[in-house]
């Protein structure tokens, strides 16, 4: 049976309660056009890319106000809402890029600790580090829901094709992909990967980005996308905060792994290495 869902793009600053603020009114617009389910992006409490600034503003889990207050708000609309991540504190000395998952209760149905870091130097002299902030996670998670099963990632986990097909094989029919991409990636990779991961599983994927000039200065993609089972783009955003309403039917992943059964014809194999020196 399908179902109406929403996703959310922002633009988030080093204001956490201003993030909160301004997330929550997409939020609640997605939900006032029929969204039972709404997804929004990669750090959506706080977008600071200083390591030492950042870690001083973020606040351990159960301190956090976003925790809080996103919590309220999915009881007082009565949905399920994914929050794509926050910088959370972590239980030492680094912070965890988290994914926590409300009910329509407005409890903690799941956490998702993004497992692959992003650490690189770009040609356009930007460098990111996440491993000397975040430490990452070491578990995959689904979600349950009476709507569909929802494989959890994040931002970087995009390019690794096998913790998606795990989701896949463990009962993911839909696949959230929250980010903060980059400018030049996200020209170059954005589309083609978030298209990739849904032919190869025969998923939906729903990926809620970041997008924009922030209040850092870092500039981030946008263009949040959805995507079917046959990798066809059926809802996209530019790069201002916005949300998107739009239809999931999860018979669409069945039909499509039904036409393409890759997921069954997986075959282990050895490797040789021949030398011809």
């Amino acid at each position: 049976m399908s179902f109406k869902a929403g996703m959310v793009q922002l633009r988030s600053s080093t204001d956490v309660p201003r993030n909160l603020k301004d997330a929550s009114a997409l939020i609640k617009g997605a939900a006032s056009q029929g969204a039972k389910f709404i997804s929004t992006p990669e750090v959506t409490n706080v977008f600071e890319p200083d390591r030492d600034r950042l870690k001083a503003i973020a606040r351990p889990e159960a301190e956090d106000i976003s925790v809080k207050g996103f919590s309220e708000l999915a009881a007082k609309l009565g949905i399920h809402l994914h929050i794509g991540s926050m910088a959370l504190r972590g239980d030492d000395d680094k912070l965890v890029n988290r994914t926590i998952f409300y009910g329509p209760d407005g409890k903690i149905i799941a956490r998702y600790d993004k497992i692959h870091l992003f650490d690189v130097d770009l040609t356009n002299g930007e460098t990111y580090r996440e491993s000397a902030s975040y430490t990452g996670g070491k578990e995959a998670v689904i979600v349950e829901t009476p709507f569909a099963k929802l494989g959890l990632t994040i931002c970087y986990d995009v390019r690794f094709p096998a913790l998606h097909r795990a989701l896949a094989m463990a009962g993911a029919n839909v696949l959230l992909v929250p980010a903060a991409f980059t400018v030049p990636t996200g020209k170059a990779h954005w589309h083609v990967l978030l298209r990739a991961r849904a032919i190869e599983t025969g998923s939906f994927v729903i990926a809620a980005a970041q997008g924009g000039k922030h209040d850092s200065g870092r500039e981030t993609f946008g263009h949040s996308k959805v995507i079917n089972p046959w990798g066809e783009v059926i809802c996209e955003a530019n790069t201002d905060p916005d949300f998107k309403v739009f239809e999931i039917d999860p018979q669409q992943s069945v039909e499509a792994r039904a036409k393409i059964p890759n997921l069954q014809h997986a075959r282990e194999f050895t490797m040789s290495h021949v030398s011809a020196l």
